[in-house]
């Protein structure tokens, strides 16, 4: 289904639940999963508006939406859906709990203030898997309705498949399922028939007004109490100090305390198990999205998350026999091949990009690579401030001017298509080693929406690669304008 067609019909249910149109509709990026999101404005309202071509996510994600409001857990509210397809729910804005950990600390210290937002999100965490597990209707759970041994051999066969076969590494498969057999046999003793988010990490925590709410829970099932709390703290790109998950794994027991019996000795020794195959699990995740679908952000995770596996072999002695498959996580652990595999490997490259604004009226800008030229983008279609005399002496580096484009044109769309395009290209460049791509932004004046298309682009893909960038606003430059982007 084309964007244009989703847009339309999430247009129509908006109109059909709230009894007026939508004043404007922009498209979030693609993300991995597939489902696709808008955030859509109306009079004094909000929302977000989802599609997911897979009925059997999103019909537990609906239900178990309507059933954790009503039990008073932060998650968004559903408003209207149709075909098990679209929905609209609450705009919870934009701020994650991943973004203010990167947004407030450095290499060397975690605020207290950070501390305590993860502390709420425990305090949420222990009440979803709880209270919110009650009266739940499991069946909907896709694709089984608990965290079984099914459930735990897949995600076993997930790493075997997609992480390590891809590693260079030799391993006796036999001997490999015989330890998989046994911790599988073990994490099945403890209880596990609470509320199991599945994928309770930072970027699936949004924060309005400080106050962690719960996102993309459609994986949910029931399963044990360690399995989430061990996705938080050990989240590979959270890169939360030791002695910070050391604090908030007993705050979650002393917490949890208070509402269900807890033997703190067994339950860390059930934590660090669910936290190995949770491990185990993210690198099949890494090597299937990085490994063979060449997506950069799960590449650049993976030493990230041997970094984990490392430390677990180095602290963690459960009282289980598991030596194969502890001997292959080593060897992965020391690995050369991926040891690289983050932002440092695009520094290394050559590539550099080159991004300009320029102005129609005076021509194309010169390429002088000596490759001829790269991408241009027509600014031209997208309604020009320049046209308002608020804006006319403003350019866009001005927040007036970026609030205009997102807010009262296509431009969210525009740059969105944008970057899918120029994101391939330096992926192909990346792993071939090329040297040089030009990415060219044309307006009428050079001065608002080529100059607000090049910063976004420029901020965009040093964010995302790291990639060298040599930016330039040909029209702005000659005035003296002082070029400071990033």
């Amino acid at each position: 289904m084309s964007q244009e067609e989703i847009k339309n019909i999430l247009s129509e249910i908006f109109l059909k639940h709230f009894g007026s149109p939508i004043k404007e509709i922009t498209a979030f990026p693609h993300t991995a999963s597939g489902r696709r999101y808008f955030r859509m404005k109306g009079d004094n309202k909000s929302v977000i508006g989802a599609y997911g071509k897979n009925k059997k996510e999103n019909i537990p994600f609906l239900s178990f939406s309507k059933h954790f409001e009503k039990s008073g857990i932060n998650v968004p509210k559903i408003f209207i859906e149709k075909d098990d397809l679209f929905y609209l729910q609450e705009d919870l804005g934009d701020e994650t709990l991943m973004q203010r950990n990167h947004s407030t600390r450095t290499e060397n210290n975690f605020p207290n203030s950070l501390k305590t937002l993860y502390q709420k999100s425990i305090d949420h965490l222990i009440d979803i898997q709880i209270n919110g597990g009650k009266n739940l209707d499991y069946s909907v759970s896709y694709p089984r309705e608990k965290f079984d041994r099914q459930s735990m051999y897949w995600d076993l066969n997930y790493f075997k498949y997609y992480f390590l076969n891809l590693s260079d590494i030799e391993f006796d498969e036999q001997l490999l399922e015989n330890d998989f057999s046994t911790l599988m046999d073990y994490l099945l003793t403890t209880d596990t028939d609470y509320f199991l988010f599945r994928d309770f990490q930072s970027r699936n925590i949004m924060l309005l007004n400080d106050e962690p709410y719960f996102i993309d829970y459609q994986g949910g099932r029931k399963g044990a109490l360690q399995y989430d709390l061990a996705s938080l703290l050990y989240q590979s790109k959270a890169n939360i100090p030791q002695e910070i998950r050391n604090e908030l794994l007993d705050y979650y027991i002393g917490t949890a305390k208070k509402i269900i019996p807890i033997n703190e000795k067994e339950f860390k020794e059930y934590f660090y198990g669910y936290l190995l195959i949770r491990l185990i699990q993210v690198l099949g995740a890494y090597g299937k999205r990085g490994l063979l679908e060449k997506m950069p952000y799960f590449i650049q995770s993976i030493p990230l998350g041997l970094e984990n596996v490392k430390w677990w072999i180095s602290n963690v002695e459960l009282p289980i026999k598991i030596p194969y498959l502890i001997s292959i996580l080593k060897k992965l652990s020391q690995s050369e091949k991926f040891k690289t595999f983050d932002k440092s490997l695009s520094k290394d490259k050559a590539l550099i990009v080159k991004i300009k604004s320029f102005s129609y009226r005076e021509g194309y800008p010169k390429d002088d690579s000596g490759n001829g030229g790269g991408f241009v983008f027509d600014c031209r279609n997208i309604l020009n401030p320049g046209r308002f005399e608020p804006y006319k002496t403003q350019t866009g580096r001005d927040k007036p001017v970026q609030d205009f484009l997102n807010d009262k044109t296509h431009f969210p769309d525009f740059i969105n298509h944008a970057y899918e395009l120029v994101d391939k290209a330096v992926e192909n460049y990346l792993e071939r080693d090329f040297a040089s791509l030009s990415v060219n932004f044309g307006c009428t004046g050079g001065q608002h929406r080529s100059v607000y298309s090049a910063d976004s682009m420029a901020k965009h893909l040093k964010e995302k690669y790291g990639v060298k960038i040599e930016l330039e606003h040909v029209v702005q430059e000659r005035k003296n304008w002082i070029n400071e982007w990033y």
